[in-house]
C-alpha cells in the first residue's frame, strides 16, 4: 500500500472502522516493529488529533520511549509506575478519565488530562504499551479500548 491515509469523519467507532483496515494494509509485510509503531502513531494522531500518541517498549524492568507523535515525553517508566507501568504490570488496558486522580500518575506533560494505555502482546508476553493522551478530561471510553486493542494486534 502506498503511504497514504484516507481520513474519515463521524463518530469514534466509524473513524476506527475506516482506519483499521488501512493500518493493517500499511503494516502488512513490514517486519520492522519500530517502523510499524511509527506509522501507527502518526496515523492515530492524524485521524483523531490526539494530544500525544506513542509506544513504550519493554526493556528489562522498565518501559523505554519508542516512536511517538506529540510533545516530548518521559523517556523511561518503571514497572508498576504511572498509568503505563501499571497497565504493563496488570496486563490490561487502562482508561483514565482524569490523570490527576490516578495514584502515582507521571506527568510527562501538565497539559495531559486523560489517558488510555493498551498492552501489546507477542507470544503471550507484553513487549510494549500503546499510550494515548488527550488534553481533554474524560476523552477515552470502551470504544477506544476496543479498537486500540484491535490496532495493537497489528503489531
Amino acid at each position: 500500500m502506498a503511504e497514504t491515509l484516507q481520513l474519515t469523519s463521524g463518530d469514534k467507532a466509524t473513524q476506527y472502522e475506516a482506519l483499521l483496515p488501512q493500518l493493517g494494509a500499511l503494516v502488512a509485510g513490514e517486519p520492522d516493529l519500530v517502523a510499524n509503531m511509527a506509522n501507527l502513531a502518526a496515523a492515530l494522531r492524524m485521524q483523531f488529533n490526539f494530544f500525544w500518541v506513542g509506544f513504550y517498549l519493554v526493556q528489562g524492568n522498565e518501559l523505554v520511549l519508542g516512536p511517538f507523535q506529540g510533545p516530548v515525553a518521559c523517556t523511561r517508566i518503571a514497572w508498576g509506575k504511572g498509568v503505563c507501568g501499571t497497565a504493563w504490570m496488570r496486563g490490561e488496558t487502562l482508561v483514565v478519565p482524569d490523570v490527576d486522580a490516578f495514584p502515582g500518575h507521571i506527568a510527562c506533560s501538565s497539559l495531559s488530562r486523560s489517558e488510555i494505555v493498551v498492552p501489546i502482546y507477542k507470544q503471550g508476553e507484553i513487549i510494549a504499551v500503546l499510550d494515548v493522551d488527550s488534553d481533554q478530561p474524560n476523552h477515552f471510553d470502551e470504544t477506544d479500548a476496543t479498537y486500540l486493542t484491535q490496532l495493537s494486534r497489528l503489531l
